[in-house]
């Protein structure tokens, strides 16, 4: 009897499996790891509170949250208060004018939803001239 006599040659083989699985645990790695810069959709430009008043620009958009969080577009009333409608609200009244400033005046009392979703609907929008009305502070020293 020949047990062993039998000579069997196996071809070398590379496991493409476990090959698959360091590279895609690899690559989870790294998009983990990776530190992303944060980008703005919208640059803002805020005014300081001081007694010297800014310059105004010519002619600009104005929109006005009041203290309940209604805004008012243009002078007149948007009557939802989701981003889409106050969105629709902003684009029939600048047009195609997308370079125009665009000036955010809120109630000191206003909620801050009501402010984010203004910044919001007009940074969809393409607007990149915003900016937000203040008074002038009182020095308190």
């Amino acid at each position: 009897m020949r047990i062993g006599a039998r000579a069997t040659t196996d071809d070398p083989e590379i496991g493409l499996i476990p090959l698959i699985d360091v590279v895609l645990t690899l690559i989870i790695f790294f998009v983990v790891t990776t530190t992303f810069q944060d980008r703005s959709a919208m640059r803002v430009e805020l005014p300081q509170a001081a007694a010297q008043s800014a310059e105004v620009p010519k002619d600009p958009l104005l929109v006005v949250i009041d203290e309940q969080g209604r805004y008012f577009v243009g002078g007149s009333e948007v009557i939802k208060r989701d981003v889409d409608s106050l969105r629709e609200a902003i684009g029939q009244v600048a047009g195609d004018d997308r370079e125009r400033a665009v000036t955010l005046r809120a109630d000191a009392r206003t909620p801050h939803q009501a402010v984010i979703t203004a910044m919001d609907a007009i940074g969809q929008l393409g607007f990149t001239r915003l900016s937000i009305a203040t008074v002038p502070g009182t020095d308190a020293k």
